[in-house]
């Protein structure tokens, strides 16, 4: 991640840039203990949170009035209690700080732009056949430009920078060992977050897509509801994250909860990995033995057309897969449940997810706690989600694992 110079950080903490923007931003535990709180409960008053993070007073009183100086929260109408003086609930005001997310994908490329409370304020979707550095650092430039261009000046200044979901990897070839081509190739030794930072200025923050995926559903999906899970999410490569203790569990080099690699039976009687079972890019291959145009799959993953036979057996073999892959994981996090989710139509999404738990049925899971397998809630967006809380939670929350246990 890039930061901003030792002299800004050290500015005034009257000045929004300084105090909300840069990584000296509302460092301050408490500060963001306070945030942390309001935005799980939505809003609160000060007695409130006084009660939950054991403060005095005072001390909350000088916190939210400097969170509100600084244009972070704005005070609600009061509430009229049975007793005493009417509550002034706090909330994050949407317009307190902006991030910018990057999705990166071997079919396509998404910008999100999302205020403080997690809102989409405005996406961008392109499309491409392989992805190439420099075509993607133009859609990133002249995106980004096209994705604040309603924010007034101020609003500019309170963007808290821009994360990435990406592959670790974006060289590797595909899901049968094909090495990769020229235009892949381009990829290694290339430096994507510094090249973004030296174009925008802003910090970078940078996450494997899947795991993005998994934190997106964690903070603004049904993640809330489950202590742990596993979590699959279908894109041109399936992928995953886990969830345990309401936290999203990384590992030690960020690529714990690489679901795509577990074994699971294959149409010959052997095995395959998950990723030749359940990925889009096999779909994409069912679709050009049809003598269908794949890049349907891609233009839009919010509306198919009818991709008739060919979509029908990508399902159930995905679904057989998936049925495998998430007895797998619930036997060794004992999970109450498995969430499916991927880049494609929410129909699309319903249906594997239907057949998933059917298939279920023809896996031998004795001894494995019972779970449920259910859908995700974000989809397509997921990934560009996900980076794009980055920013904003690396600024003004005290620490994303901190976050994620309050949320479970």
């Amino acid at each position: 991640m890039n930061d901003r110079p030792d002299k800004q950080r050290q500015a005034s903490r009257q000045s929004l840039l300084s105090r909300g923007t840069s990584q000296s931003g509302v460092r301050l535990y408490n500060e963001r203990l306070a945030l942390s709180l309001i935005r799980r409960h939505q809003s609160l008053p000060k007695a409130e949170i006084a009660r939950l993070t054991g403060l005095s007073a005072q001390t909350v009183s000088v916190i939210v009035r400097q969170l509100e100086s600084d244009g972070l929260l704005i005070r609600e109408k009061p509430r009229r209690g049975k007793v005493g003086q009417p509550l002034v609930p706090f909330s994050l005001n949407p317009d307190g700080a902006f991030s910018v997310g990057l999705k990166v994908g071997r079919r396509s490329g998404d910008l999100m732009l999302l205020d403080l409370t997690g809102k989409v304020r405005h996406t961008l979707h392109q499309p491409y056949h392989v992805p190439t550095p420099a075509e993607l650092l133009t859609f990133v430039e002249e995106g980004t430009e096209t994705l604040i261009a309603e924010l007034k000046p101020r609003e500019r200044g309170r963007i808290a920078g821009l994360g990435i979901a990406a592959p670790f990897e974006p060289w590797y070839g595909d899901e049968l060992g094909k090495p990769p081509g020229e235009a892949m190739e381009a990829w290694r030794g290339f430096d994507l977050a510094a090249e973004i930072g030296k174009l925008l200025g802003w910090p970078i923050h940078l996450c494997n897509d899947a795991t993005a995926a998994c934190a997106a559903e964690l903070l603004f999906g049904k993640g809330r509801d489950y202590r742990d899970y596993g979590y699959f999410y279908i894109g041109y490569f399936a992928g995953g994250g886990v969830v345990i203790n309401g936290s999203l569990y990384q590992g030690r080099s960020g690529n714990a909860g690489a679901l795509g690699s577990i074994p699971v039976p294959s149409g010959g009687g052997g095995s395959q990995q998950l990723i030749g079972a359940a990925s889009l890019c096999v779909l994409e291959r069912e679709l050009i033995q049809a003598g269908s145009d794949p890049a349907v799959l891609w233009r839009s993953t919010e509306d198919w057309p009818d991709l008739g036979p060919a979509l029908e057996r990508w399902i159930d073999g995905a679904a057989l897969g998936l049925a495998h892959a998430a007895a797998a994981v619930a036997s060794v996090i004992e999970s109450s449940a498995i969430v499916i989710d991927g880049a494609m139509p929410a129909n699309v999404r319903a249906r594997l997810v239907e057949r998933a738990s059917e298939r279920l049925a023809e896996v031998n899971t004795r001894w494995i706690s019972p779970f449920t397998i259910t859908a995700g809630t974000i989809g397509s967006q997921a990934r560009a989600m996900g980076a794009a809380s980055l920013p904003l939670f690396a600024n003004f929350i005290i620490d994303r694992d901190v976050l994620f246990k309050e949320s479970a």
